[in-house]
């Protein structure tokens, strides 16, 4: 142990002993689990931040000496680049270790709104110390809950803190707000990647060299660089001194991190040539990874799959982060103060915000993005402790407190020679800010700038007698706090969001509202629409109001986008004429209950105005209830716990409720919801918080996700009795003997634990029904011979050779394959399971032809990619009854159906795209048949069967 790990872990045990605290006291106090406290008093590893945080509100103690050990503690690994490098003769080498720390310098800083006021260069701090890792949620198809195979289309959230999110990923495209942290991940990700700082989950990025490309600049310099023109297309001094060749073998190897960052920056004409430009780079350098950000809505769901990309979504900021933030912001601001008295005016503005956040829940609502608690922050502080009320009047504040008061309140008087008022500074900054929105853009060059200031002199000659255009932008730049120059010849706003606030003002102002709803349907004018109703005057408001639901009556493809927008704007405005908000209100109802998670999705963004139009449980069918349950989960918050809790008395809804534990504080969620639930439904753990609560819930079904090391697994699963437990995503368990305080476990999955090392204590589990194993490294499956029990088992492992060497007991009646075992498998021997009765298919396989053979087989599952090359070398089946295919793309899979499963009773279909066809006149001979299509698309030939039950999920909307 170290010396200064050793200093933290006694201040900590000191402060424990003068609080005369018990463990299970502290433990309750900080909101943390027992295992995460003995480490940091026992000084086993260097507690997180968000735990040494935790622990000082618990103790009553100031975090930030804490925080400032925590930081001493923290080991000095030598920059992985140094020892990559210092082996290596070749002329490469030096050049990377300049570059490396060319990335270092350029993106080691952080800039926090407010930190300084008066100097907006130093409002700086180092990005180690300032990043916060927010969480991201993912959407995956939900298993089914009999045994791991996908049952319905319903896609799963699952959240986890970035470095878990991006862990061994090499494609991936962030989604989130305006503010919400994409830009400072990329950021952090670069500043990690050139230091060799990188933590253990995102070890496949270790070696590379990261390459920050903000699209927004690019863009505007024409054609998107080659590889040779990136560093000369960033600015980068270093560019003329690159070794020829140097990029191309860079990204060839394998090596390059490329942060692609705003997509949604690009204008909507030229994201056609940057999805291009993307495209070509990935198919010439598939080896190396990528990380591409976006606004939620500039780019549809999907929109990369085909290319191989994850999505991630920026969740908002959590109570915990929000206090973390908080404090790291004050801690950022004390180190800039001079005096002892400074100091404890911090310290106690950072207390009592963090009380005004947790008891305002107008102002919980507003701190969900790392740009809006900053400048909560930055208010609270520069106000004495007092803040505006609602979103437009935290910008309004913000403005004013960035512009002019900052100065006139410390006497700083006309530095650049030129005196403007906040009225006259607002009125340039709008008109930058509507030519930017206007013209599709993020940042513009400084002759258009001047030019725009240029017109607007005239109007001004008060303004004009002071200075030529010229000198006011030059004023704006250093005084305004809103404008920067992120290179010699380009001007942006330093936040998108004052940007859009601003020209949504000079919009109103110069009454372009029918200008305002011809771009509604662009996500760049998102916000601004939003803004713009909130800036204009009642009869304004109502004729935008009305102009954006019309355009929505005519358009039926863009209906639901700007009806649902209308509704989100009535969230922004002071007043509306009653007749207004009933008429935006019924559109949006066409659309309510939301059917499906993609539904849930598009109202949970419109915000907690939706929660009220969400109808009672018992006026919703179960798809209906699910969706809306999801809906409110997503918005989350004090607001939505309080709709949730209608749901609690529904068996219908105790699935989708259990699985909403991880959008809401783990205890008050556990004992408003959980415990009221009037079935057994599967509790989802992913923190601390949610194990301290699985004593008192006693599930039944419970997944671990994430990672909870092997003792503090045994030591909580020890008072209960579980008939399914699953283990997913936890790369620190390397032993499975907690299992045996199961022994009524039926079901057991295990799933991305790759360093469990063996799989023998299943072997106890005599009461073992179904088992599911799903990417380890672990390879010997020789336990299954001695589960006698076993009829399903599901796996996904790189297993060669025959299918039939499985140990497996022949009397098995359910089977699955993933994707790997497909690839590395054949089905040569499936013939002896006879009493097979169930199939799943999850990749291409060799073989397929046996499967015919199986006498009893009345279920296959065929959910790859390969499902047509398949379909074509399987001879007739006529002992299946139940089919599920997809993705569908066309007829052909269909006319294939009717050939080979000659009985089928029950056939489901999933589209591969909403854009795809599905004929089903080829099946119009099969009276028994009933089908369920699982998935937006064009269904051709349903006319062919009247009077039969064609299921479609989700349930077509009749407007």
């Amino acid at each position: 142990m170290s010396r200064e790990l050793a200093e933290l872990k006694e201040r900590l045990r000191q402060l424990r002993a003068e609080r005369r605290l018990s463990m299970a006291g502290l433990e309750l106090k900080a909101g943390l689990g027992h295992t995460t406290v003995s480490r940091a008093l026992n000084g086993a590893t260097v507690p997180s931040e968000s735990t040494v945080v935790a622990l000082a509100g618990a103790l009553g103690a100031d975090a930030r000496p804490l925080l400032q050990m925590r930081r001493a503690a923290l080991p000095n690994e030598q920059p992985a680049s140094a020892s990559v490098w210092s082996a290596q003769n070749s002329e490469e080498g030096p050049f990377e270790h300049r570059y490396r720390r060319f990335v270092e310098h350029r993106h080691g800083q952080l800039s926090i709104v407010g930190l300084d006021l008066s100097r907006p260069d130093r409002a700086r701090w180092p990005l180690d110390a300032a990043y916060l890792s927010l969480e991201f949620a993912t959407s995956i198809p939900r298993s089914a809950r009999d045994g791991g195979t996908i049952r319905d289309s319903v896609l799963e959230q699952r959240t986890y803190r970035a470095e878990q999110a991006l862990a061994g990923k090499r494609r991936v495209l962030v989604r989130g707000l305006a503010g919400g942290g994409k830009t400072t991940l990329l950021q952090w990700l670069a500043l990690a990647t050139a230091t060799g700082k990188l933590p253990g989950g995102l070890s496949h990025l270790e070696g590379c060299l990261p390459f920050f490309l903000p699209l927004r600049s690019m863009v505007r310099q024409g054609k998107l660089p080659s590889p040779q023109q990136i560093l000369g297309s960033l600015g980068c001094p270093l560019a003329d001194a690159q070794p020829p060749g140097w990029a191309d073998g860079v990204l060839a190897g394998g090596r390059a991190l490329l942060l692609i960052d705003g997509l949604d920056e690009v204008p909507e004409e030229q994201r056609a040539l940057a999805l291009a430009w993307l495209r070509d780079l990935v198919a010439a350098y598939p080896n190396s990874s990528y990380v591409l950000t976006t606004r939620p809505s500039a780019v549809a769901e999907g929109w990369l799959d085909g290319d191989g990309f994850s999505e991630l979504t920026v969740r908002p900021m959590s109570a915990r982060d929000v206090a973390v933030f908080i404090t790291r912001w004050h801690v950022a601001a004390a180190a800039g103060s001079s005096t002892p008295e400074e100091y404890a005016r911090l310290s106690a503005l950072e207390a009592s915000l963090k009380d005004t956040v947790r008891s305002e829940r107008d102002l919980a609502r507003l701190t969900t993005t790392p740009l809006l608690c900053a400048l909560v922050c930055a208010l609270h502080r520069d106000r004495g402790g007092h803040l505006p009320n609602g979103r437009m009047e935290l910008y309004e504040a913000a403005l004013s407190m960035l512009m002019v008061r900052r100065d006139r309140e410390r006497d700083i008087t006309a530095p650049e020679g030129i005196v403007l008022t906040e009225r006259q500074s607002v009125q340039f900054l709008q008109k930058l800010a509507y030519w930017l929105i206007r013209n599709g853009q993020s940042e513009m060059d400084h002759e258009t700038a001047v030019g725009i200031i240029e017109d607007a002199l005239p109007a001004m000659p008060h303004v004009s007698s002071q200075s030529d255009a010229a000198g006011v932008l030059c004023h704006l730049l250093a005084r305004s706090g809103l404008l920067r120059a992120p290179a010699v010849d380009t001007i942006d706003f330093v936040h998108r969001t004052f940007q859009d606030y601003l020209g949504a003002k000079a919009a109103v102002e110069a009454r372009d509202l029918p200008l305002l709803v011809r771009h509604a349907h662009e996500d760049q004018w998102e916000d601004v629409l939003q803004m713009s109703v909130a800036h204009a005057r009642p009869d304004e408001r109502v004729s935008l109001l009305r102009r954006l639901i019309a355009r929505g009556d005519r358009a039926p493809k863009q209906r639901a986008r700007l009806h649902l927008l209308a509704m989100a704007c009535l969230d922004h405005a002071i007043e509306v004429d009653p007749a207004i908000r009933e008429e935006v209100e019924r559109r949006a109802a066409a659309f309510m209950p939301p059917r499906s998670p993609k539904e849930a999705a598009e109202l949970s963004a419109i915000g907690p105005v939706i929660l009220g139009l969400l109808p009672e449980p018992d006026a919703l069918q179960n798809d209906e209830m699910t969706a809306a349950i999801l809906t409110a989960a997503l918005i989350g918050g004090d607001s939505a716990l309080t709709v949730l809790k209608k749901f609690r008395h529904f068996e219908a809804a105790a699935w989708e409720l259990a699985e909403s534990w991880v959008n809401f504080d783990a205890q008050q969620y556990a004992q408003e919801i959980l415990s009221h639930l009037p079935v057994p439904a599967p509790l989802i753990v992913q923190s601390a918080d949610h194990l301290r609560e699985v004593s008192n819930l006693r599930p039944s079904y419970l997944t671990l996700r994430g990672d909870f090391g092997t003792e503090e697994i045994e030591t909580s699963l020890g008072h209960l009795n579980l008939s399914l437990l699953a283990l997913d995503s936890n790369q620190k368990v390397n032993d499975l003997k907690f299992v045996r305080s199961q022994p009524n476990l039926t079901h057991f999955h295990l799933s991305s634990c790759l360093e469990v090392s063996s799989f023998d204590p299943i072997a106890e589990l005599s009461n073992l029904t179904s088992l599911n194993l799903r990417h380890a490294k672990f390879m010997d499956l020789s336990v299954l011979s001695k589960l006698s029990a076993l009829s399903r088992f599901h796996f996904d492992l790189p297993i060669q050779g025959d299918l039939g060497k499985l140990p497996l007991t022949p009397k098995a009646a359910e089977l699955g394959l993933g994707v790997i075992a497909c690839a590395t498998l054949t089905l040569e021997g499936v013939m002896r399971w006879r009493n097979l009765a169930r199939l799943t298919l999850l990749g291409g396989i060799s073989g397929v032809s046996e499967v015919a053979k199986l006498p009893n087989l009345k279920e296959l599952i065929l959910m790859n990619p390969d499902a047509v090359s398949l379909l074509q070398e399987m001879p007739p089946m006529p002992q299946v009854n139940q089919l599920s295919l997809g993705p569908v793309q066309g007829d052909v899979e269909v006319v294939r159906v009717r050939q080979i499963f000659p009985n089928l009773q029950c056939l489901r279909l999933w589209p591969a795209s909403p854009s795809a066809t599905v004929d089903l006149g080829p099946l119009r001979d099969m009276d028994s048949l009933a089908i369920t299509i699982d998935g937006e698309c064009t269904v051709v030939g349903a006319e062919d069967f009247p009077g039969r039950n064609i299921v479609r999920i989700p349930r077509l909307r009749y407007h």
